[in-house]
Parts: C-alpha cells; structure tokens; sequence
C-alpha cells in the first residue's frame, strides 16, 4: 500500500486532499511540519508526500515553495480541494456554543460567521488539532472549525457545514516523490502540466528573454511567481507553471532557449494536472472569483 505523508493531525485538510487523490486504498503519515515531509519521502518512510503550495483566497505558501527549491525531489501529481469548513461539537448543540477554537487561518476565512454567530474565536495550532484535543478534552460551549474528516476521526458531530466567508476556498498540493513522474501510469485523459524554477541576470529585459520563447510557441504560462533568494539579498527566483510536458517538442525547444539565458535551471517536474474543479472552471477563474 503506498503511503503519504502529509503536515498536521490526522483528519487535516491535506489527508482529506490525500484522500480525495488516492483513494480509500493508501497508508496516511501526519508530520508535524512541511521539512519532515520531505524527510519522510527522501528518507524512505514514506513513498510520496502531499505538500499545500496555494491557495485561492490566501495566495502561494512561500514555505513550500522554498522547500521545492531546496531538496530534490520531483513533482509527481496536483490535486485541487475544495476546503469546506465545518463547525464541530462534542454534542451537535450549537445553543450553548461560546468559544470556537480553530487554526489561524481557518479561523479568519470564517470571520464574518463566527461574528454574526457572537463567538469568541481562540487560535489553535492545528484544524485537525482543534477537533483532536476537544474530543479528548470535552467542555461545554466549546466548538472547533476542522473538515469532515476531522469529525468522522474523532467522533465529533457536525453543527454546519460551509461556514467559510467565501464558497470558492480551493488549495493546491503537490505530490512529491523521488525521480520523475512516470507519464505510462497517468490516467488517459490527464493534461500535462511542469513547473520549474529559474533565475536571470539582473540586466534590462533578461525576464522577457528568457521567457519569450514560451509565448512564440504558444505554451501557456499558467503562474509565474517571485520568491527572494536566500543569502542574497534584492535578487530573486522566479516559479513558473505550464501547460504541457517537458519532454514534448515544443517545451523542450522552449526549455533549452531558457537554460541559454538564465543564471539557473531547476525542473521541479512534469505532472498530469488536476482534473477541473467541480464548476468546471480552472484555477485561474476561482481566484478571479475572489476579486
């Protein structure tokens, strides 16, 4: 059976995101931060590992993109979930309800909810956390925002479902693993898609030339993102999606050009892309929902 590792308890958003990729027949590994994922897959322990690296309302997790950088790993897949907060109980009575304790963030997609409802809201360290220590902890008038699976994990009921501020909540994973995705297992109709990392000389037009060659053969650019470099202050990497495989002609044409130009050169990997979101949209639209 494979196994996954993946940051937080067990029932986080990123086992639920496991869950939705896999299947019911894969071996979950919670780690307590994003580096021991890496660890676990380069170490062995684990044969993949599933990392958040964006989401629709708070943007790109730098941390994630950072570790891509600095361990050598491959992209192996993509998965889109739909982040569904849940309002969580011991007892499924919301009349008595006064603290919610969730993560940080969790915490602030339901904002105007938790407001309107008059709860006091307490940071946790964890979604998943937060359900775990409330089941082995009950108290009156204390809830928890986790997932579904967060509940059916630690036999908490749900209040409602669908409490975050705004419906079209999706983040991004990566599947990590070691050496290149093999495109034979890839289900038939997958769309390829790579990502890589590069930097150019601080020079006028150096992004435009390195980068021009994707635009004559008419490959999409679907993210292209800045990072700073490390111990090198005000010079930069940049982090680029695009629709096809490295191995194709045409990308290939493309990569060779941008590897005469740039300073830097390092293909995260070619992976089948995820399947679309379920108002058939594509990333790029559900971000522009949010304006």
């Amino acid at each position: 059976m494979t196994i996954v590792a993946f940051q937080g308890e067990h029932g986080a958003y990123s086992e639920e995101a496991v869950r939705q990729h896999f299947g019911p027949a894969v071996d979950t590994m919670p780690c307590h931060a994003f580096e021991h994922i890496f660890e676990a897959v380069e170490h062995g322990k684990a044969d993949l590992g599933a990392v958040p690296v964006e989401n629709s309302t708070a943007g790109s997790i730098n941390k994630a993109f950072d570790l891509l950088l600095e361990h050598d790993l491959r992209v192996h897949g993509e998965i889109l979930l739909r982040v569904r907060h849940c309002l969580l109980t011991i007892s499924g009575n919301a009349a008595k309800i006064k603290e919610v304790r969730s993560h940080p963030q969790a915490l602030a997609q339901c904002e105007t909810y938790l407001n309107r409802q008059g709860y006091t809201a307490v940071t946790w360290y964890d979604t998943a956390g937060s359900a775990k220590d409330l089941a082995a902890k009950p108290e009156e008038g204390v809830a928890c925002i986790a997932s579904r699976l967060s509940a059916e994990t630690y036999g908490l009921e749900i209040v409602e479902t669908g409490i975050e501020d705004i419906q079209h909540n999706y983040t991004r994973f990566f599947v990590v693993g070691k050496g290149e995705a093999e495109r034979a297992s890839w289900p038939p109709s997958a769309l390829s898609k790579t990502s890589l990392v590069f930097a150019v000389p601080n020079t006028p037009g150096s992004l435009y030339g390195a980068l021009e060659e994707f635009a004559r053969r008419k490959i999409n650019l679907t993210k292209i993102e800045s990072r700073p470099r490390r111990n090198r202050p005000w010079q930069y990497v940049f982090y680029v999606d695009f629709d096809g495989h490295w191995q194709d002609k045409e990308a290939g044409d493309a990569l060779v050009y941008l590897l005469n130009r740039a300073a830097f050169v390092k293909l995260l990997g070619s992976y089948p892309a995820a399947p679309p979101m379920e108002n058939g949209s594509t990333q790029a639209q559900a971000q522009l929902l949010q304006i």
